[in-house]
């Protein structure tokens, strides 16, 4: 763990202006070419970004460490050194082309929020900890939350055999990193340690910017399941007559059409993100389909049922045309609900930073679900979680069109410190835990 650096006591890194500066200057660590944003799990970007994390941690008056899996961490004593944490945190990976706030606002907010309170000199019943996950979105290595499920407990040994598009495994992935893979376990942190888990994200929805709210509380997670689906028929000449043909992509286009009326009709999210073919010929019959679904729902047992309907069609379609079809799920993560006392101090967050909380000011704040996930799922299996949500241009994310207002990141800022006061205020004394993390 590194200690903190003395610290100038300016205020001026915990606006909304310098969060957003910040926000710039980590999209300028990226692995795409003009311009684009690609950082993934265990890459020279993700060194240099968990690098300029850790310093602006101690800035904040946090001590630093880099976890067991990659993750950045940072944590400010409270009122007595060891007590149980209230962490607070996102992510800094990113899918390809991706715009430069979701998951990244998540953690600049953490830390500007913990600087705030270290300045005010205000001893809270708790410590605060920042963590930086070093992969949500699962864009390297297909199975999502590796950084989070790490923190919580929950890494699975089959992960190591993954593989990433150049044939490296996860595990060969952590040596190159400077990670000791049979050290994994060393990350996983248990209930004890902490009070609650509080992230800001933009809301990756319209619903906010329709009604003109600046922020909102997630009520719950949507569960998601991914998987890879293959479906195998027999190349041949585009002049081969119907009555012998074994398109496999024409196969996979009908199936893609009806997972959309099954997830439509259900009320359901699905998402074919990733379509492939060979021999991927103008004048070859496809012998060969890969395709992604990704799988969503408010409810798991809704969602869970909605799918065996989609492998039961999956066979129907395949029997009907001399197909076969495979598949491999590649995650799946269960609902996660935000607890009643976590959103009730968001709320009361936003009221005492004086934000309109509705139509009319004495209007509760809005409350949505999240179809997109979020590493608050995975620490769910730790410990109570909470999200605020922030107003997202036109709902547009995981695109360089994604927007946030200097204004809004404002409004984020106070109602976070809020809430987090806020659980200070309702929470007696913390008795101090063992040695933390080292």
């Amino acid at each position: 763990m590194t200690t903190p650096e003395p610290r100038d006591g300016s205020g001026a890194r915990t606006s909304a202006a310098a969060v957003l500066e910040r926000c710039d200057e980590l999209a300028g660590h990226t692995s795409a070419p003009d311009g684009l944003i690609e950082r993934v799990y265990l890459s020279p970007e993700h060194t240099a970004v968990n690098a300029l994390a850790a310093g602006w941690m101690r800035d904040a008056g946090m001590a630093t460490w880099q976890d067991a899996a990659g993750n950045q961490c940072g944590r400010l004593e409270g009122a007595t050194p060891g007590l149980p944490a209230l962490l607070l945190g996102s992510h800094l990976d990113t899918v390809p082309s991706a715009g430069r706030y979701d998951g990244i606002l998540g953690v600049l907010t953490g830390i500007a929020v913990v600087e705030r309170i270290a300045a005010s000199g205000r001893a809270l019943p708790f410590a605060l900890e920042v963590v930086a996950f070093g992969d949500e979105e699962g864009t390297r290595f297909g199975t999502a939350l590796l950084g989070s499920r790490a923190l919580a407990g929950t890494w699975l040994d089959a992960w190591w055999e993954l593989t990433d598009e150049a044939g490296a495994t996860l595990h060969d992935a952590f040596l190159a990193f400077g990670l000791d893979p049979a050290a994994i376990t060393a990350a996983a942190r248990t209930s004890n340690d902490f009070v609650g888990y509080l992230e800001t994200h933009i809301e990756q929805g319209p619903l906010l910017e329709e009604r003109a709210l600046p922020l909102g509380i997630v009520s719950s997670i949507a569960g998601a399941r991914r998987f890879q689906i293959t479906i195998t028929g027999r190349a041949g000449h585009s002049g081969t007559p119907w009555t012998h043909r074994r398109d496999a992509l024409a196969g996979a286009s009908e199936a893609i059409v009806a997972i959309e009326r099954l997830a439509r009709d259900a009320d359901l999210i699905a998402t074919v993100g990733h379509l492939e073919v060979f021999p991927d010929a103008v004048n070859v019959i496809a012998g060969l389909a890969e395709f992604s679904l990704d799988l969503r729902g408010r409810f798991d047992a809704d969602r869970d049922d909605v799918w065996q309907q989609i492998e039961a069609l999956l066979e129907e379609i395949c029997a009907a045309r001399g197909l076969h079809v495979a598949v491999h799920q590649t995650h799946s993560a269960p609902a996660a609900h935000c607890s009643d006392r976590l959103r009730a101090v968001i709320a009361a967050g936003i009221s005492a930073a004086g934000i309109r909380a509705g139509a009319a000011e004495e209007a509760e704040p809005l409350e949505l679900l999240s179809m997109a996930g979020h590493d608050a799922m995975a620490i769910a299996h730790l410990t109570e979680i909470g999200m605020l949500f922030v107003r997202c241009a036109g709902g547009v994310s995981h695109h360089p069109d994604e927007s946030v207002t200097e204004a809004d990141v404002a409004r984020a800022l106070d109602a976070f410190e809020a809430t987090v006061l806020a659980l200070a205020d309702a929470l007696p004394a913390q008795a101090p835990q063992p040695e933390g993390p080292a």
